[in-house]
């Protein structure tokens, strides 16, 4: 009987799937410090976006996160962490001292192993960060991210085990040290089949090289309901190790139940080295301490649509969180349906952090064209067009020209072969005396931790270091306070078997939502919300041009005041939608008459903001 290693991936991918990462650490150390005295001794707790949310939604420092994790669970757990190669725990390419600081950072504040990955496995994007990480004492697992293309894709190469397999051979040629290999599908879309001959190609190249002792771990997401699947095709191939969460974040759009996997491996010749009664205890011990936040239902059932579309499932929650923060959650079926036709434009690169969310930004401005009855693609994203241009690396296919010549003309820049790395590192905004330079100017500490948190939280860190602390996590209380029921004249009664059937309000939008057996919600439609009385207009000047807002978004910047001269094309407000930020512009020479947002309000598509 073989028995598979595993790690819990609960509190990071786990939390970044189920609840968009938003939650606060002493909520649940007591959970933590369960799965440890469990037996369970490799914990995903880091990086990712459990690095950034912290400082954007939770009020806390995520290094003091991480310290508190290694205090609570002591020397011996080896805790793991996320690293977006070059772009490290950024959205962004950074600098090499950038990386380089990173490595050293995670390393001082407790972390064991990184899993470090690029999304269009680009191996210039992980040589030197696995490198960094290497140096610094860490642990490196070399990562290969991997998905399915959607049906009738004309480019049928990158994602197959053939091209898996390549980018293995170039990780060896490269020199580049590591410890562990990792297959990486964040859309939980790839098959077993790829899986199987991918994992096996790879187990014999490293065993040709010498390298016998370096284990593979497989890590999906059962978005797509083939995880188990996937997970004994991988270990059929070869893989040692794969990823499992606890309830109540596993399942859905994150990684299997680790007792689910338990179960499935009766009767074969594999096993997991657990007790399941104190794996029993462990969740309901997690669950207890996850009582008070808002799981959407969208995170915890199976959506076998994105085969045809594939959507991460560590984004997809985040992705539906800014929609439900921004009231256009009921736009997200056509913004999945557009997300075809943007993966197949950008040149392939896996729908994994950051091009995931390029991808579905950019799906998201489509979406926004098409309901305003504009020609697709009027809009190019700055993180889709960069992609597209070269300035995140090589992507596995040529983009669409035409694509790229509209985002050279939209963002003004030329497209490129460089290196992202090297790029960052001519530029003084993306180095170490740039970021020291902005604390001091802000009265603030300059230390590694402080510069870090500016390099990769960029404006929004800075906001934090000044005190500026806001709370985005969503607890049942708040959820309850915001929804409406409709009482039907009679309310459905819930046989054994039947699920029971409701109308919600959420926001002024309405939701038909199946109540199941089990008592797991589940959204299976969005109707057109009920016809309100129309508001009354805001009183306003006779004469004067409205200027309207492009999209659902959240004020974050007014840059003009009433009775300031403007041009045509002035930025007078800029919005932040889909973690994208856009200005607002004057359509004409003027005045500002009025300014009719404040920052912080959420605006809707074709809301007056301001006349001039």
């Amino acid at each position: 009987m073989k028995k598979i290693r595993f790690m819990d991936t609960s509190f990071r991918d786990g939390f970044q799937s189920v609840i968009g990462a938003r939650v606060i650490v002493d909520d649940f150390l007591p959970a933590l410090k369960a799965a440890v005295e469990a037996g369970i001794m490799h914990l995903e707790v880091g990086g990712g976006a459990r690095f950034q949310s912290p400082y954007f939604y939770c009020g806390e420092d995520g290094f003091e996160c991480m310290d508190k994790i290694r205090a609570a669970v002591g020397p011996e757990p080896n805790l793991q962490t996320l690293a977006r190669g070059v772009n490290v725990v950024g959205l962004t390419s950074q600098s090499s001292e950038m990386i380089d600081l990173h490595a050293k950072l995670f390393k001082k504040h407790g972390m064991t192993t990184i899993r470090n990955f690029d999304a269009l496995n680009d191996i210039r994007n992980m040589a030197y960060s696995g490198e960094c990480i290497y140096k610094a004492g860490l642990f490196h697992q070399a990562t290969i991210t991997m998905m399915s293309l959607p049906p009738g894709m004309k480019d049928t190469y990158p994602h197959s085990a053939e091209f898996y397999a390549s980018i293995l051979k170039n990780i060896l040629e490269s020199g580049m040290h590591f410890h562990s290999l990792c297959f990486k599908d964040a859309s939980g879309t790839c098959t077993p089949a790829v899986i199987r001959e991918a994992v096996r190609r790879c187990r014999e190249m490293l065993d040709a090289a010498g390298m016998k002792d370096v284990p593979i771990e497989m890590h999906t997401h059962d978005t797509a309901d083939m995880a188990v699947a996937c997970y004994m095709a991988a270990i059929e191939g070869g893989a040692e190790i794969i990823d499992l969460a606890m309830r109540p974040m596993s399942g859905g759009t994150s990684q299997p139940d680790l007792l689910t996997m338990w179960h499935a491996f009766k009767h074969t010749d594999y096993t997991l080295d657990i007790d399941y009664e104190k794996i029993l205890k462990v969740e309901d011990t997690f669950e207890k301490c996850m009582a008070k936040y808002m799981l959407p239902p969208e995170a915890k059932t199976t959506n076998p649509l994105v085969t045809l579309s594939p959507l991460p499932g560590g984004a997809l929650t985040a992705n539906t969180q800014m929609m439900r923060d921004n009231n256009c959650l009921d736009l997200f079926p056509a913004v999945v349906r557009n997300m075809r036709e943007v993966v197949e434009k950008g040149g392939f690169g896996t729908s994994v952090t950051p091009v995931s969310q390029f991808y579905f930004q950019q799906a998201f401005a489509n979406t926004m064209d098409e309901k305003a009855g504009k020609p697709l693609w009027s809009t190019i994203t700055p993180g889709y067009g960069r992609m597209v241009l070269g300035y995140f690396g090589r992507t596995p296919s040529t983009p669409d020209p035409e694509i790229v010549k509209k985002a050279a003309a939209v963002l003004k820049l030329e497209p490129t072969t460089e290196d992202a790395r090297e790029i960052r590192d001519r530029d003084p905004k993306f180095n170490r005396p740039y970021y020291e330079q902005v604390l001091k100017d802000n009265n603030l500490p300059v230390n590694d931790e402080n510069v870090f948190i500016i390099a990769c939280c960029e404006d929004k860190g800075l906001a934090f270091l000044k005190g500026d602390r806001p709370m985005g996590c969503r607890f049942v209380t708040d959820t309850k306070k915001e929804t409406k029921k409709e009482t039907p004249k009679e309310q459905p009664k819930m046989s054994n078997n039947a699920p029971a059937a409701y109308t919600i309000l959420v926001n002024g939008k309405a939701y038909q939502v199946q109540v199941l057996p089990g008592g797991m919600p589940m959204v299976t439609n969005v109707m057109p919300a009920p016809v309100a009385a129309a508001p009354v207009a805001a009183a306003k000047p006779a004469s004067g041009t409205e200027v309207k807002a492009p999209m659902p978004a959240t004020v974050k910047n007014v840059a003009v005041n009433v009775g300031d001269a403007v041009k045509k094309g002035d930025t007078l407000i800029v919005v932040e939608a889909m973690k994208m930020e856009q200005s607002i512009t004057a359509p004409a020479d003027g005045t500002v008459q009025e300014i009719l947002v404040a920052v912080g309000d959420k605006v809707d598509p074709d809301q007056v903001v301001a006349i001039i």
